[in-house]
């Protein structure tokens, strides 16, 4: 994906993307709304950001971004595993949209745009759920399940 360009009234710097979708980037520490707020701002600049590279600068791009693609960034053997687990039933409003998603990138599209921390139901940290919304104590330190 070729960089964006941010222009200013004497020059033009170009800007790596992913770089740009992290809590620094947006007034939410939600990943789902920090993504649909760049699709919002892309579109105000006549470019286009699609679910997948969305997704994908959000996860693998900002891993390449960082030179840290070869720990993190994907799901795969040998790499640390700090994922979440979406609910796409979170809302009433997501639950309706998703029901009439026809392909993964609509899907996509609507978690990033009508997504927000609600949709999380869990966050793995290092392979171990840190934290599960529907467990009583919802919020366990890292290394806390293993040392009980």
């Amino acid at each position: 994906m070729p960089a964006l360009r941010i222009s200013h009234t004497t020059s033009t710097h170009a800007a790596n993307p992913a770089k740009l979708l992290d809590i620094g980037a947006g007034t939410s520490f939600s990943q789902l709304q920090s993504l649909g707020e760049a699709y919002k701002v892309a579109k105000l600049g006549g470019h286009a950001l699609t679910p997948e590279q969305g997704f994908y600068l959000a996860t693998r791009g900002g891993a390449e971004a960082l030179r840290l693609d070869d720990r993190i960034g994907s799901l795969a053997p040998g790499f640390e595993a700090d994922f979440v687990v979406l609910d796409l039933k979170a809302t009433p409003l997501l639950d309706f949209r998703l029901s009439h998603a026809r392909d993964l990138a609509e899907t996509l599209f609507v978690l990033m745009t009508l997504g927000d921390d609600r949709a999380i139901r869990a966050t793995y940290v290092a392979g171990e759920c840190v934290y599960e919304r529907d467990r009583p104590e919802s919020f366990l330190y890292p290394g806390a399940a293993s040392s009980a």
